[in-house]
């Protein structure tokens, strides 16, 4: 089910709480010894930051499968550590990177040692808005082998999930899975709040890395059975042909979608129903073309349908799906109004052809 530590980050003695909540997300994936180090000094140096820089925020920790193409093989662990604040934004994040380069008389090592630990790290930050941080931290059965992978590909997904007034649980839940060229990115939203409604939106899940290979028609017919006996859940799936340049969409309850193409965003409409309990007899695909500046959000109820693209939305290809999900959330709250639901947001869009897997 969807473990998210959601830790507030607002005193030192917080620093220590997100310290513990990393190690007990590493070792509840199931990495080794060397990279649970890893985690918890990356997640201490960002909660350290976010007192030093920002007067405090919020760290977020997931566990997510593997992020489209990053990580290739589906044995491999994945836990997400994400720092994001409402404060002063940073003017020059090249330089904030840099070993030495300090705002707050600091020796200003602590983004340089995230960079140089985390298997994936990404940052953006808006003067006046804020800062997402995002740090990977990765193992698994063949981390770093010789062997063959797949190639990558032109796209990749990223999320972020934040559960209820810090519940344990979050009743929503996102994957992404590649069959050949095609990339399938789903998103659910389990009735209610806690484990039941985390039951459903993972059953949603089980049943897409089951059947990776069926158009989001077939899909939700598929979840649909698989929901039965729980409470149910929003769905929407999206499936992109890269070959094809074709994205296909089929949604079944209140789950949000837009697709931006260049500077133009436009909604994609789900149907109304409940997947697991009452589904549309008609579940029509709605087709559109996908072209290199294309972005896909799909984010659960816990986000306004009125939320509007910040700048990280509107970012070069070199910004991860994650941190522009975060930035999303930012944006449309603010430290006295929280998230008033569990609240997942799934982004799939360009990856940089001169990065590597």
């Amino acid at each position: 089910m969807p473990r998210v530590w959601e830790v507030p980050v607002h005193d030192s003695t917080r620093v220590r709480d997100v310290r513990v909540a990393a190690g007990a997300a590493a070792r509840h994936a199931g990495l080794a010894e060397a990279r649970v180090a890893a985690a918890e000094l990356v997640a201490t140096e960002l909660a350290t930051n976010l007192l030093k820089h920002a007067g405090g925020g919020q760290v977020l920790l997931d566990l997510v499968g593997p992020v489209v193409p990053a990580y290739a093989d589906e044995r491999i662990s994945v836990v997400q550590i994400m720092a994001v604040d409402h404060g002063p934004g940073m003017p020059d994040t090249a330089a904030a990177l840099r070993d030495g380069y300090s705002t707050a008389a600091s020796l200003g090592a602590g983004l340089g040692t995230c960079l140089r630990t985390a298997d994936d790290f990404g940052l953006h930050s808006t003067p006046g808005r804020g800062t997402v941080v995002l740090a990977r931290i990765a193992s698994g059965p063949d981390r770093g082998a010789a062997g063959p992978r797949p190639a990558p590909l032109p796209v990749r997904a990223g999320g972020l999930n934040i559960p209820f007034s810090g519940a344990e649980f979050s009743g929503d839940a996102w994957a992404c899975v590649r069959t050949g060229e095609r990339v399938t990115l789903m998103l659910a939203d389990g009735l209610g709040h806690g484990p039941q409604a985390a039951r459903a939106s993972s059953a949603a899940v089980e049943a897409l890395r089951q059947a990776p290979h069926l158009p989001p028609s077939d899909l939700l017919r598929r979840m649909h059975g698989a929901l039965r006996g729980t409470r149910g859940a929003a769905v929407a799936v999206a499936q992109l042909d890269i070959a094809a340049g074709r994205l296909s969409f089929t949604g079944v309850g209140n789950v949000g979608a837009r697709l931006r193409r260049g500077d133009t965003w436009h909604g994609l409409v789900s149907r109304p129903g409940i997947v697991g309990s009452h589904l549309p007899v008609h579940l029509p695909e709605h087709q559109e073309p996908w072209t290199e500046d294309c972005l896909l959000v799909l984010h659960s109820d816990g986000l306004s349908s009125r939320w509007s693209p910040g700048p990280a939305a509107h970012a070069p290809s070199s910004l991860d799906p994650a941190v522009i999900a975060a930035s999303i959330v930012r944006d449309a709250g603010s430290p006295a109004r929280p998230v008033r639901d569990d609240t997942a947001v799934a982004v799939l869009g360009p990856f940089p052809p001169d990065r590597s897997s």
